[in-house]
């Protein structure tokens, strides 16, 4: 019952002549103006006061990579969606201009990932884009080819992380492999872009880990 309840929830998102930016399975990677969408702890608290966000901190994993100041910051200035998108996504369809997700499909089982790409499309409004970020298989075997298979296997294959079972990728994608998924979803003019560069705005904020990251754009 419940998660039928959280497939059929849909948030009401602004209206006007604004673009709708989203950003999903975030983390704390975000720009300005986009609505964030992630089931971490991180997004949870966001709407909780400060003092709340600054004990949170001393818990989270993001005190390796962020200070405090930045970590409350980050919650204080944008705005998260506390969602499990294993559920879809909480939006109505067609609404949305730009799509953005970095480094979270390949957690994701295939047929689940599949499911995703679904919700993507559905939520896109026609000739909306979206933009995909992946670790590049074809780079990670290219690790093995220069010796390196500890970190080919530790950081792609087998991800030595006991944090989570979240942390672990669950599959990869060359180009050919991801554009042939959205190829069955859908989604048309599908291109391999470079760090960087698409006509998805803010990438020169949220675009990272440029050698070993696939980019792909492409339009419902």
């Amino acid at each position: 019952m419940l998660g039928r309840l959280k497939r059929r929830r849909r948030l009401s998102l602004p209206t006007g002549n604004a673009l709708i930016k989203v950003n999903i399975g975030c983390g704390l990677a975000v720009a300005p103006g986009w609505i964030n969408i992630d089931g971490s702890l991180n997004a949870f608290i966001s709407t909780f006061p400060t003092f709340l966000h600054r004990i949170a901190y001393r818990f989270s994993g993001a005190n390796q990579y962020y200070t405090e100041a930045d970590y409350c910051r980050i919650l204080g200035t944008h705005r998260f969606i506390h969602h499990d998108l294993a559920y879809g996504l909480p939006i109505t369809t067609g609404v949305v201009d730009f799509l953005y997700t970095s480094h979270f499909i390949e957690h994701l089982f295939r047929k689940d990932a599949e499911t995703l790409l679904k919700e993507i499309y559905r939520a896109l409004k026609p000739g909306g884009t979206v933009r995909i970020s992946v670790p590049d298989l074809e780079y990670a075997l290219s690790l093995y080819t220069k010796g390196e298979k500890d970190k080919m296997l530790s950081s792609y294959f087998f991800v030595d992380s006991d944090e989570s079972y979240y942390a672990c990728h669950k599959y990869m994608y060359d180009y050919l492999m991801l554009e042939e998924a959205m190829k069955q979803t859908g989604f048309q003019n599908i291109c391999r872009c470079n760090f960087r560069e698409g006509c998805t705005p803010d990438i020169e904020i949220l675009d990272n880990r440029s050698e070993e990251s696939l980019f792909v754009e492409a339009k419902r």
